[in-house]
């Protein structure tokens, strides 16, 4: 028998499904706002009778807004919780420097909290201090790891590509439909994609997907018919006058 073959399963790094959950929640959401936002925006202008280049330079204008808005808000909200990391960290810090029988006797009392003897939680903690202070209690006192610490600039991206990406998909069918079809295709197809991306969602983060499916397709076509109900009331308003 070789040695690779000897090799425990503990040395091989497994992979779970929170490790992405960061990048996975922008992008689901930054896609699913690009599918429902650009195709509502769409149907509400062509429901209230406007040609069809007018809904298409609206629909790109939603999709050039939605894009810069999702990146701006995402940005704003997740350096808004990377800053609360670095000043938690900050306070750890000095703590460490300050009082550090007493942080060892903090984390001896988390890892006897979760199972552990205190005569073996006291020497855990000694050992992963020893090792990494900082880290041992960023990651268990605070609850601060590298996989799911807040990343402003990669959430920002993520939303605003995956916002664009999501948009191009009900644009290209208004691009291409007839005037006189483009209301049902654009329902139509958007539904569909929205059908696909709550399955893959759902199948990425490990739930069922035919719930993940009907969950986003149920709420954006609710969204869709509302957006379009609006546009034909002021529409047929507009001409009455």
């Amino acid at each position: 028998m070789t040695k690779s073959a000897k090799m425990p399963a503990a040395f091989q790094r497994e992979r779970h499904r929170g490790e992405r959950v960061g990048w996975l929640r922008a992008a689901v959401l930054g896609a699913n706002d690009g599918i429902l936002s650009t195709a509502s925006l769409v149907l509400g202008v062509a429901a209230a009778h406007a040609t069809h280049s007018n809904v298409l330079v609206a629909g790109v204008a939603g999709l050039v807004a939605g894009a810069m808005s999702m990146a701006a808000g995402e940005y704003v909200s997740v350096h808004s919780q990377a800053d609360t990391e670095q000043a938690d960290l900050k306070l750890e810090r000095t703590e460490l420097k300050t009082d550090d029988k007493g942080e060892h006797k903090e984390l001896a009392a988390i890892y006897v909290a979760r199972g552990l003897d205190p005569s073996l939680a006291k020497q855990v903690a000694q050992q992963l201090m020893a090792h990494d202070a900082l880290g041992a209690h960023a990651r268990d006192e605070l609850g601060i790891s590298p996989a799911l610490r807040a990343r402003p600039i990669q959430a920002a991206l993520a939303s605003a590509g995956s916002f664009a990406v999501g948009a191009a998909m009900p644009l290209v069918v208004t691009a291409i439909a007839p005037e006189a079809g483009l209301i049902p295709l654009v329902s139509g197809t958007s539904l569909l994609f929205l059908a696909i991306l709550g399955g893959l969602a759902a199948r990425a983060g490990g739930a069922g997907v035919t719930l993940g499916a009907i969950r986003v397709t149920f709420w954006g076509a609710l969204a869709m018919a509302l957006t379009a109900a609006v546009g034909a009331l002021f529409g047929t308003a507009t001409t009455g006058v």
